[in-house]
């Protein structure tokens, strides 16, 4: 049996202008021209112009038009004398108090890419036939930016036929792939860490056959026959099965680790960060005893409602006195209204995101103040989303999104946002301290330790322990990956 039931439901759902907030907030400065200019592309009503101190008087141009409009339309031209009388010409994100930062801008150097240069070696290899060719520049295609060929031979070869509509063989692309793989950089189109670094001694055995021949060959024995106990660093083993001594096995060791395991890493990529540079959302400067923070200039661009929209709707009042509009008349200025109120929106987003930065940033700058003043690690105190959230009355998710992906500019460099914020630890002597502090001092220990034989985790442990910092073993272990240290076995020298 079908009912029907009335009821009233509490719901909090988020407005545009909220969710387009949230969305400038996780922006960093880097991008926010290019979201801005998106916005300045899709709404004719929002521009963009240099603040040339003019004061626009909007009673001036109002003189001849009579307030006192009919009962018809009254909605629209209630919404036109609130438009007015809000001067939105004037209505910009600069405010008169907005510092103007130096712009630094860093020259950028023009790299060829990893695979414009394999591309230039194409024309110097040797090719049976155009069909051959066509396999080389598919599979130079298919390297990822690391110079590696992590794709399959049988998926290559179904690309050629749907793209190219070649049939070819597992063994005609290895042919190639094996030409492909004598290109400069040396152990390019390898599809293992272990065929990349035998490539590459190979290749240096061939063009400086006489230097380290012996080295080298004992080298390549062990990358070839012996991988899996080189990677572990079961050396005492290695010795063993080759029979060699521990002099000739360190040399053939700092030879391997002579080459490159990533053979692209020299070269920019298509999607390389090789030559961007940081642009920091926030400038602190020490001045005169005392610190003072800024945004970054492009953090506060000038935006303003068009000119041009103001004097459309003028018209229409003047127009349209004493008669009825038209439906096309209402229909353009309906449009006019949603496009000004959309650019008023996007306005007061980012007036609110640089209100937002700047309240967060400050209340950071004065809970590490030490930190700032001096620029010691140790100085840092433990701090959490929700500290800065409760001095603030922002939500911790807003801290959040701010801390995501911006930097500050100090007098001690560049430094990440969210690296000021850690958990505490208390020392044996009852102290709270930061946890980046124990981690400074495990990698201190890590790089002081014996190479030949270096500490376990719980070595580790003990030796927080006597500075005072009482962990558990499987927090060193936490902290030690955090700092991308691997374990001991890995950490071994000979």
């Amino acid at each position: 049996m079908l009912k029907q039931n009335l009821s009233q439901k509490m719901m909090q759902k988020l407005s545009p202008q909220q969710i387009q907030l949230m969305k400038l907030l996780q922006i960093p400065t880097a991008t926010l021209d290019m979201r801005i200019k998106e916005e300045l592309e899709s709404n004719p009503a929002l521009d963009e112009t240099e603040d040339n101190g003019e004061v626009y008087d909007l009673e001036e141009s109002e003189e001849n038009v009579d307030d006192t409009d009919q009962a018809e339309d009254f909605e629209l031209d209630d919404y036109l004398n609130d438009y007015i009388e809000d001067d939105p010409i004037s209505y910009k994100t600069k405010t008169e108090s907005a510092q103007d930062i130096e712009e630094k801008t860093m020259p950028l150097s023009v790299k060829s890419t990893f695979f414009d240069h394999l591309e230039t070696q194409l024309g110097m290899l040797t090719f049976a036939d155009e069909k051959e060719a066509l396999i080389a520049v598919q599979l130079i295609g298919s390297l990822d930016p690391d110079g590696y060929l992590r794709r399959e031979i049988v998926s290559i070869m179904d690309d050629l036929m749907f793209t190219s509509n070649i049939d070819t063989t597992e063994a005609e692309i290895e042919i190639v792939l094996g030409k492909i793989q004598q290109m400069d950089p040396a152990g390019v189109g390898a599809r293992s860490l272990q065929e990349s670094l035998i490539l590459q001694i190979r290749d240096r055995i061939e063009k400086e056959p006489g230097k380290y021949k012996k080295v080298r060959v004992l080298a390549v024995k062990i990358l070839e026959n012996h991988f899996e106990l080189f990677t572990k660093k079961h050396y005492a083993k290695l010795q063993r099965n080759l029979f060699i001594s521990e002099d000739e096995l360190k040399e053939a060791i700092s030879e391997i680790l002579k080459l490159n395991p990533k053979p692209a890493s020299g070269f920019a990529t298509y999607n390389s960060n090789a030559n961007m540079h940081i642009v920091p959302d926030f400038i602190i400067n020490f001045r005169d005893g005392e610190l003072e923070l800024n945004l970054n200039s492009k953090n506060a661009p000038d935006l303003r409602i068009n000119d041009h929209y103001l004097d459309m709707l003028t018209s229409y009042k003047v127009n349209t006195k004493g008669r009825k509009a038209h439906k096309k008349e209402k229909e353009a200025v309906m449009f006019i209204k949603q496009k000004i109120d959309s650019a008023k929106w996007f306005i007061d987003a980012i007036k609110q995101r640089q209100e937002t930065l700047y309240n967060t940033m400050y209340s950071i700058m004065q809970f590490q103040l030490e930190f700032f003043m001096t620029g010691d690690q140790r100085t840092l105190r433990p701090m959490i989303l929700k500290d800065i959230s409760e001095i603030t009355g922002l939500d911790i998710s807003t801290i959040s999104r701010v801390a995501n992906s911006k930097f500050v500019q100090t007098e001690f460099g560049t430094k990440r946002l969210k690296d000021f914020f850690s958990e505490s630890i208390t020392t044996q002597d009852g102290k709270e301290v930061s946890t980046l502090e124990v981690k400074n001092i495990l990698s201190d220990i890590i790089s002081k330790e014996d190479k030949k034989k270096p500490d376990s985790d719980e070595k580790l442990k003990e030796n927080l322990r006597e500075k005072g910092y009482n962990i558990a073993r499987r927090t060193v272990a936490k902290y030690r990956e955090q700092l991308n240290i691997p374990v001991a076995r890995l950490r071994k020298e000979l």
